[in-house]
């Protein structure tokens, strides 16, 4: 594994943007998809796909919030490993995507596009696997282990999806019945 490496990236380095691919990478496709469901065929959007359009972005924050899980756990056991050295190392990545979380808040999230461009920046870094690997043996082994990755990451933002649609329908259907 250590032999795919690019000049000048460690293990760590690696195993990082590994998580970042996996938490972030798939949600443009998970976006393209319900844009394409969406307004499939010329066919008008009902309100379901309307509300799940509009929850994509919080829908992402969940997302951001499992990764900024991650990052704490990880801070945590890197404290545990060295208790008398407290610092601790987090790329610009990994501050971009716990930026994520930022989707929470209601104004943010109503710009479904402002979550899609967030998340391009994690896509492109699989592009740039993919372009740079494509012309060797070891960069193909990468290619592969990126497209392993990518489709987690897509199931991962699918599941998100899931998880918040059904927490919206569940926290409409309990205030339909109050009112």
């Amino acid at each position: 594994m250590l032999n795919h490496l690019k000049m000048g990236d460690t293990l760590p380095e690696y195993i990082e943007r590994l998580e970042l691919l996996a938490f972030f990478a798939g949600y443009p496709l998970v976006y393209s998809i319900m844009h394409f469901i969406a307004g499939a065929r010329g066919r008008p959007t009902g309100p379901f796909w309307n509300r799940t359009i509009k929850l994509l972005p919080v829908a992402y924050a969940l997302t951001g919030t499992l990764f900024l899980g991650l990052v704490l756990k990880d801070i945590k056991a890197g404290a545990a490993l060295r208790p008398t050295d407290l610092s601790f190392h987090i790329s610009f990545l990994q501050i971009w995507g716990i930026v994520a979380v930022l989707f929470w808040i209601p104004l943010l999230a109503k710009k479904p596009v402002y979550s899609l461009a967030h998340s391009l920046i994690f896509f492109s870094l699989l592009l740039k696997d993919i372009l740079m690997g494509l012309g060797s043996v070891s960069g193909r082994d990468i290619v592969k282990n990126d497209m392993k990755i990518y489709a987690v990451s897509f199931l991962l933002n699918l599941i998100s999806l899931g998880i918040i649609i059904i927490f919206y329908f569940f926290l409409a259907q309990i205030s339909a019945r109050k009112k």
